[in-house]
């Protein structure tokens, strides 16, 4: 619970930080960013030209942004509002301040795209408090109607601490982890590369479960069950079970599961910023174009076609029934969208892709919060002297409790219940305060002294990610057998390999990412949408920091034969 690392390797201050940059495209996108030299330009001739950006995500907000640094004028279309799965809401009636974070809450450290942006606006970041992390005084794990109260790993009982070790040599056993996350912390490409290329070829059709399944380390049916319901980093990990193993290792080598960090004042912050902000070095533009002066404060309302036009253009029909035609376009949204809310042009991508985006598959994801007067979890018992509630890992319905707090005399917020897959279906028919009655019902036999309710002081908010109308699901999860179909999403941006009348519309947004469900894995892809749109422009990446698309032969995903 504490770590995905296997205890032979010892992580030191002296050694690079890894970062979410692979294994699939081991492009190092921090340092794009970072480069003085900055990430691109277009003619002249060409400034000033619209592009669409379908999507006010993370995804959509960076691509717009670095669009319009480089002098081309985006026009973004949004459904509901700027943010996407970055959704911070607050509670009404209680004080605003206090918020919950209804999408993406955690972000490790080696997010590092993504941590430019943080930087960028000013934001600020502190410890996530994940079970038995040190940003968390304690937790309880609660199986079989039996809990053990922890403040590490050590506290727990041994058949833990055999899962843990269990899972750290089943990752070394079956998937050369040691090896791979010393290349990927040295950013070794040729060596994450080669490790990479075998993998793929061996562990494309097996499941999660079936890899546990085949090591010996992983023989007790016991420790697979207490690894699903508990797990290690952010908790039980048998929702993903029956996904792709491949999809596993991408977060274990890149430690995306481990030292998360939340957003201080919520993660919407993030894109709204971006939507505001004026930046110091930008083309064609005058000094304090923001992206929000360019669409008058508000983007385009939601899309509902898109068609291939003459001239190969696209051409785009908003819920207003307004069209227009682009050059170019990026599409950020879920591709779950394009089959069903937006009437699209059968032209718009070659059959292959189409088939991608139908094979997709989304992981259902629900939580719950509710404000409290304070945090009283941080009272003593008198009898044991321990917290009187902590974090919390059960198998009931609730599955993970989150406590979120500012301070001992502040109010502060807990989560409930975060699940997903089959557990987050259970909640779908509940009203809000359904849910939370069945979540206090389960906690209360986990807590049996406390009185959660009491401390309530306003109306519970909740998300059903699935049931959500321009999500359908809140990420990506491949499924075995699926590599080939991601590899045609995330290299769509190449598109001198597209035949000419599929050119100019861009697809971006997590889950065209290796990294689904995480935002770096958005950031990367939008970026790789603003190279694939600058060429289509006739634009160049100043020649000391060549864009993904100029290093793309040397670094390309590996590619599975189709017969």
């Amino acid at each position: 619970m504490t770590s995905t690392v296997p205890n032979a390797v010892q992580h030191t201050d002296a050694q690079p930080p890894i970062t979410m940059f692979g294994p699939d495209f081991p492009y190092a996108y921090d340092d794009f960013l970072a480069h003085p030299a900055g990430i691109g330009q277009i003619p002249a001739t060409e400034h000033g030209s619209e592009v669409a950006v379908i999507g006010g995500g993370l995804s959509g907000i960076i691509a717009a942004y670095e669009l319009m640094k480089m002098g081309l004028k985006p026009v973004v279309y949004e459904a509901d509002r700027i943010g996407g799965r970055l959704r911070t809401v607050g509670f009404e009636g209680c004080d605003p301040t206090l918020t919950a974070e209804m999408g993406a809450m955690r972000f490790p450290p080696s997010s590092t795209a993504l941590q430019h942006y943080i930087d960028l606006v000013g934001l600020e970041t502190r410890p996530f408090p994940n079970p038995l992390s040190a940003a968390t005084p304690s937790t309880v794990v609660d199986l079989k109607g039996e809990s053990h109260y922890a403040t590490s790993i050590d506290d727990l009982p041994q058949v833990y601490r055999d899962v843990m070790n269990a899972w750290n040599a089943c990752l070394e056993e079956g998937a050369d982890f040691a090896d791979m996350n010393r290349a990927m912390r040295e950013r070794d490409v040729p060596r994450i590369r080669e490790i990479w290329a075998e993998l793929v070829e061996k562990l494309d059709n097996q499941t999660f479960y079936g890899f546990l399944c085949a090591s010996e380390s992983f023989k007790s049916f016991r420790h697979r069950e207490i690894f699903g319901q508990v797990g290690f980093g952010t908790g039980g990990w048998d929702t993903d079970f029956p996904n792709s193993i491949l999809e596993i290792l991408r977060v274990v080598y890149t430690e995306a599961d481990d030292h998360h960090r939340g957003i201080v004042g919520g993660s919407q912050q993030l894109p709204l910023r971006l939507w505001d902000r004026e930046p110091q070095k930008i083309v064609h533009w005058p000094l304090g174009t923001s992206l929000a002066s360019l669409h008058d404060g508000e983007p385009r309302p939601a899309v509902t076609r898109l068609d291939r036009t003459a001239g190969n253009r696209i051409t785009v029909t908003d819920a207003t029934g307004d069209i227009r035609t682009y050059r170019a376009a990026v599409f950020t949204g879920q591709s779950w969208l394009l089959l069903s809310k937006i009437a699209c042009d059968d032209a718009l991508f070659p059959i292959d892709h189409w088939t991608a985006m139908e094979r997709t598959h989304y992981m259902e994801s629900s939580k719950l919060f509710v404000p409290v007067d304070r945090p009283f979890w941080l009272d003593k018992d008198e009898v044991t002297g321990r917290d009187t509630m902590s974090m919390t890992l059960t198998d009931r319905m609730t599955r993970g409790t989150y406590l979120l707090d500012e301070g001992p005399d502040r109010p502060a917020v807990i989560c409930l219940s975060y699940t997903w897959c089959d557990d987050s279906l259970k909640w779908l028919p509940l009203s809000p305060n359904e849910r939370m009655d069945v979540m206090l019902k389960s906690l209360g036999e986990i807590y049996p002294h406390v009185d959660i309710r009491k401390h309530v002081i306003g109306n519970p908010v909740t998300v059903s990610w699935e049931n959500e109308p321009y999500f359908m699901g809140a990420f990506k999860a491949n499924l075995p057998g699926h590599y080939r179909y991601q590899r045609r999403l995330f290299t769509h941006f190449m598109q001198d390999r597209l035949p000419a009348d599929k050119r100019g519309l861009f697809l971006a947004g997590d889950d065209i990412s290796w990294t689904a469900g995480w935002a770096e894995g958005a950031v990367q892809t939008a970026l790789n949408a603003v190279w694939g749109v600058m060429s289509q422009f006739g634009g160049s990446t100043d020649p000391t920091n060549p864009g993904p698309g100029d290093v793309f032969d040397e670094i390309a995903p590996v590619e599975l034969p189709e017969d």
